[in-house]
């Protein structure tokens, strides 16, 4: 089977090297009533539900093409002066172009014609799997936290995320497993602010999340995937615009985003260019926010071309940088501590669709992406010092068969990705007490690397190449008022340990159309590849020989190869339209997962090792309240409970200081993805004189914390003040809860029918709650939520 996915691979790619198209196109041509072309027609395609909104104008010959339109249903306007307006209502999910040839009536003349109503759209019969959307409108006007804050901060309104420290979510009880698609290019990385450049926003033109019944085409880490498409300067119907933003805020931030697009005849171009720097560039480990500065640059182009009507030609390139200082303790302040971290990547891909015919499309998929990581110690590193160079490149490539045949949508397809990782990674201690050997917690693994005692750096080299070889087929089929989703894939993993797994992919509604109500119901087999930064480390002998004895007891061996996590994945849920404007959404979730992918944190760095546990248990409920633009408001209110139980032992990580891992390792245990309440509101309003506002509230009940001695904190004079902010005397311990809130207020400018400029004010945390993500945690450390943080920002178009 590995051979055969990776020669259907390679077969695709070699036709012409490209990247898969998940996006529909509209085309065709509007006539008057003696059949002569219509120019300059307005064409709207609108889904006042996800909020997508694209409008262009007929050609001179009448023709018109909508692109880049994500999969969904969409309300078709079509209208003209002298004429009267035609409607429709179409479902577009396929990246086979649908043709729309409409002739309008004159103006007056409607007993000739059918036409439907215009209707919102409140709910999906179509998809068997919770699916939501977000796009660029809806984006811009989020009150996102000031500063490196990435594009999981978006998703992170919708239900079933669970935030932590420096941009990490816990999508539905699992760590941070979540796969960005960036027009067809998968993006496994761990993007935290810490350890990985995050996606920027402000290339976004939509983002769809899918949380439940994962289509059969996703694999690796699949526990949420965002599904981005970019903007595109195809359909512009100019040849250069754009704007600038630029941004100031507490704590010396600074930032400029600057966007342009255009077409050229066939070919349309778009990219973005941001820059930012701030002096609070990471979430604190402590009050003071001590030696926290630092800054990023992110850029992003796209070029597309149709050079004939069958086919569309797409180049993509991304890169971006952060260099910045680790948030120091005040102990590692006062003793002159000053650590850095640089990160890197770039990628790019080149995407070919080809329509075979009016019911075929066939695409194909190349990609490249390369990471590096690199922390510079300081002479005063305290307790420990360290350093570590990490690079990690991943080639993509693979093909799309889209068929339509009657009520079946069929997509298949197969994928081969490689991998090359090295890592290198040194630390020694230089705290004579961090490792006391008179301490209840000594580990004497440790000592021949602790410097105070004469010992000498702990040292780690490695280089290795991975794949992943895979193959789907997915069928979507109308069966009246049910819709079957029926998928199969099949993954064979190769890094360190070898693994396979056939994973059926299947979900079903119904639409109850009296009352307008979607059930489903799926079960989805997933089988989820361990991480790859730091995976060589992680899994060695050299870690093992330096890991507590507890863990070697439980083993029977300190060595323990990651292996691919699996799962069984089941969702129950509803979607209900109430009324004209309100769409109610919930869902029940259960995981059972063997070899739980985990990380632990190396201190405070931010720098986390994976690490598995023997199985984890999930339960999960969750809702949300959608209510389309009505009078100038919209809103959303999303409601989330999880409850995740992770029974040990523990394998791979590097383990130091952190005393709670003997406690851990009794029992099954609360993990810090548990959340027993997160409950997320927006509301936006706009008026027709430019003024408008967003406002976001976020109450979250408290992350599990480390089951750390009260007295001992109180007399620790890195932590004594964080008392207050975590519940240390109940089971399990948890941080206090916290409830945030985020408000923007601006105004926009028009010279005509289009933009001129932009002014908004921002404040975070406007009721300045002084609260914590998490604290002395073996997974992610101690992390201070960012204090109320007061900014403005100008927006020019051109």
């Amino acid at each position: 089977m590995r051979a055969l996915c990776f020669a259907f691979a390679i077969i695709m790619a070699l036709c012409v090297p490209g990247l898969a198209q998940n996006t529909a196109t509209l085309a065709g041509t509007v006539t008057d009533p003696a059949g002569n072309s219509v120019p300059g027609a307005t064409v709207l395609v609108e889904n006042q539900f996800t909020r997508y909104r694209a409008e262009v104008k007929t050609e001179d010959d009448g023709s018109f093409a909508v692109t880049n339109i994500p999969f969904h249903s969409y309300n078709i306007v079509i209208s003209m002066a002298g004429f009267e307006s035609f409607r429709t209502q179409l479902s577009l999910r396929s990246n086979i172009r649908s043709v729309l040839d409409v002739k309008l009536q004159l103006a007056g003349v409607t007993d000739s014609v059918t036409v439907s109503e215009r209707t919102t759209i409140l709910v999906d019969p179509e998809e068997t799997g919770t699916h939501v959307q977000m796009n660029q409108s809806d984006i811009e006007r989020l009150p996102l936290q000031v500063g490196n804050r990435g594009l999981e901060s978006v998703v992170s309104n919708f239900p079933g995320f669970a935030v932590n420290a420096n941009g990490a979510i816990h999508p539905r009880g699992a760590h941070n497993q979540m796969t960005f698609v960036i027009d067809g290019m998968p993006i496994s990385d761990q993007l935290t602010g810490a350890f990985a450049n995050a996606v920027d926003p402000n290339i976004v033109q939509t983002v769809e999340l899918f949380t439940g019944n994962i289509p059969a085409e996703y694999g690796n880490k699949v526990s949420a995937v965002a599904n981005v498409t970019t903007k595109s300067g195809l359909g512009s119907n100019r040849k250069f615009m754009g704007n600038t933003v630029l941004s100031a805020a507490q704590f010396d931030m600074l930032g400029q985003v600057t966007s342009f697009a255009g077409e050229v005849g066939k070919i349309g171009y778009s990219a973005t260019v941001n820059t930012m720097k701030s002096n609070r560039y990471l979430d604190s480990v402590s009050l003071d926010n001590l030696n926290n500065g630092g800054n990023n640059q992110r850029s992003f182009f796209r070029l597309d071309w149709m050079p004939t009507e069958r086919d569309v030609l797409r180049l993509n390139g991304m890169a971006g940088r952060s260099s910045f200082q680790l948030a120091n303790l005040r102990s590692q302040q006062e003793a002159g501590m000053s650590q850095r971290q640089y990160l890197g990547d770039a990628s790019g891909s080149l995407a070919w669709v080809r329509t075979i015919d009016a019911q075929t499309t066939f695409d194909t998929t190349t990609s490249y992406r390369t990471t590096q990581a690199q922390l510079f110690g300081s002479p005063n590193d305290t307790p420990v010092t360290a350093s570590q160079a990490r690079h990690l490149s991943t080639f993509t490539s693979g093909g799309r068969l889209n068929m339509i045949r009657g009520r079946h949508q069929f997509r298949m397809g197969g994928d081969v990705q490689v991998f090359p990782v090295s890592e290198y990674f040194s630390f020694g201690i230089t705290q004579p007490d961090f490792n006391d050997p008179l301490s209840d917690e000594y580990n004497p693994n440790l000592l021949p690397h602790d410097l105070s005692r004469g010992g000498r750096p702990f040292q780690f080299a490695g280089k290795d190449t991975g794949g992943l070889y895979s193959g789907f087929f997915q069928d979507n089929v109308r069966l009246g008022d049910f819709q079957l989703s029926l998928g199969l894939r099949y993954d064979n993993y190769r890094l360190l340990v070898n693994g396979q797994q056939w994973q059926p992919r299947l979900g079903a509604s119904y639409h109850l159309r009296a009352t307008n109500t979607v059930f489903r119901a799926s079960y989805n087999r997933l089988f989820q590849t361990p991480p790859n930064e730091n995976l060589l480390l992680s899994s060695s002998p050299e870690a093992a020989a330096i890991a507590p004895p507890v863990i070697a007891e439980q083993l029977g061996s300190a060595i323990a190869a990651i292996r691919p996590e699996r799962v069984d994945f089941f969702e129950l849920g509803l979607q209900q339209g109430l009324g004209a404007r309100v769409s109610l959404t919930a869902a029940y979730y259960h995981k059972r997962a063997v070899d739980q992918q985990d990380n632990d944190n190396f201190l405070d760095t931010g720098i986390i090792f994976p690490i598995t546990l023997q199985s984890i248990r999930i339960n999960g409920l969750e809702g949300r309240l959608n209510v389309t633009p009505m009078r100038g408001f919209s809103g959303s209110l999303s409601v989330t409970h999880s409850r995740a139980i992770s029974t040990p032992p523990f394998s791979g990580g590097l383990f130091l200081g952190n005393d709670a891992i003997e406690l851990l390792s009794e029992g099954p245990f609360v993990i810090d993805h548990d959340q027993p309440l997160s409950i997320a509101g927006l509301l936006t309003w706009t008026s027709r004189s430019g003024l408008f506002s967003t406002l976001a509230v976020r109450h979250d009940y408290g992350l599990v914390a480390n089951p750390s001695d009260p007295d001992v904190v109180a007399n620790d004079p890195d932590f004594f003040d964080l008392l207050p902010y975590v519940k240390l005397n109940q089971t399990p311990a948890r941080v206090t809860p916290r409830t945030l809130t985020d408000v923007v207020v601006g105004y926009e400018r028009y010279r005509g029918d289009r933009k001129a400029w932009e002014l908004a004010g921002q404040v975070s945390n406007l009721t300045n709650q002084t609260a914590l993500y998490n604290f002395q945690s073996v997974f992610v450390g101690t992390r201070v939520v960012q204090p109320r943080t007061v900014g403005v920002r100008f927006r020019i178009f051109f």
